[in-house]
């Protein structure tokens, strides 16, 4: 059922994965000033003359998060057309479209603007949301027709922890965003002493980024040992659920390339790559927590 449907989500999905790394590529490259400050032009040009590198990355990201921004609207559209009779369907539509058009206007606010290094993060976290919400979209047009969709039988404490968690590393996402915008990446030296310190100084000149990067160290290593007590809860009590424990699975192993490639980038001399894994990891493993969540809330059957 749905064949049309299915094959435009997986692209849709696909194509505002490119999204996400696209913002992320215009912001570890420095990009954000590529088209100076007017948008949706760049530097009022329609096809820019002899651009820069920064100007290419800046302006693709913008032309193909415009034609993703309306694919987007479509599959909404018809996702809702389609797959009204699911309880999450609507509510998937109407998340995928409000996070890609407040996606797009803080995206052109900061160009035409400026904004602070706090609203600029949240830009990331935005982009996640909407990335969650078009795959979620995705996976109730595969479900449709089909007997037998998962509805683990999970009790009130799992399910509660597992809200917290989701929105826990909705969290060090954010942190993890501020870091690379309030240029804090490498404020410290080595792993994981801060500067041959477990708790340096937050004075000086650097004080304020150090303690953006030591927090951000400190609520991610808090969501390591989170995502494995929720992945021990589900092989103990839930493993008979394959919807949780495949997930719960992969998504420790995700935390692990995450802090991998987070540790690296201090390390290694290009740090471009490291970092877009970084940026990737977060992503589909926020994803996953969300498919989880989103599972555990319906009514079981029988």
């Amino acid at each position: 059922m749905n064949k049309g449907l299915k094959l435009f989500g997986l692209f849709t999905s696909f194509g505002m994965l490119i999204v996400l790394l696209q913002g992320a590529l215009v912001t570890k490259t420095g990009s954000g000033e590529g088209c100076g400050a007017t948008w949706p032009l760049c530097f009022g040009e329609v096809i820019p003359q002899s651009p820069a590198l920064e100007t290419i990355i800046e302006y693709s990201h913008r032309l193909w998060s415009g034609l993703m921004g309306l694919f987007v609207i479509l599959l909404a559209i018809w996702s809702w057309k389609k797959l009204s009779h699911l309880r999450e369907t609507n509510f998937m539509s109407l998340m995928a479209v409000l996070f890609i058009i407040f996606q797009g206007l803080m995206g052109a606010g900061a160009v035409i603007w400026g904004n602070s290094d706090v609203v600029l993060a949240l830009h990331f976290g935005i982009s996640t949301i909407s990335f969650a919400a078009v795959v979620l979209l995705n996976v109730l047009s595969f479900e449709d027709g089909k007997y037998g969709v998962p509805a683990p039988r999970v009790t009130k404490g799992y399910r509660s922890y597992l809200i917290f968690v989701l929105l826990y590393c909705y969290a060090v996402i954010y942190t993890g965003a501020f870091v690379k915008h309030a240029d804090a990446t490498y404020v410290c030296g080595g792993f994981p002493l801060c500067n041959s310190q477990w708790l340096p100084e937050f004075t000086g000149s650097l004080g304020y980024e150090i303690s953006i990067h030591v927090a951000h160290r400190f609520f991610a290593s808090i969501l390591f040992f989170l995502l494995l007590f929720l992945m021990i809860w589900t092989i103990r009590s839930y493993k008979e659920f394959r919807s949780l424990l495949i997930p719960a699975v992969a998504i420790f192993g995700l935390v692990i390339v995450q802090i991998t490639a987070g540790i690296s980038i201090l390390y290694v001399s290009s740090y471009l790559t490291p970092a877009l894994f970084h940026a990737l990891t977060i992503t589909i493993l926020f994803t996953l927590l969300c498919y989880m969540t989103m599972i555990i809330t319906r009514k079981p059957a029988g």
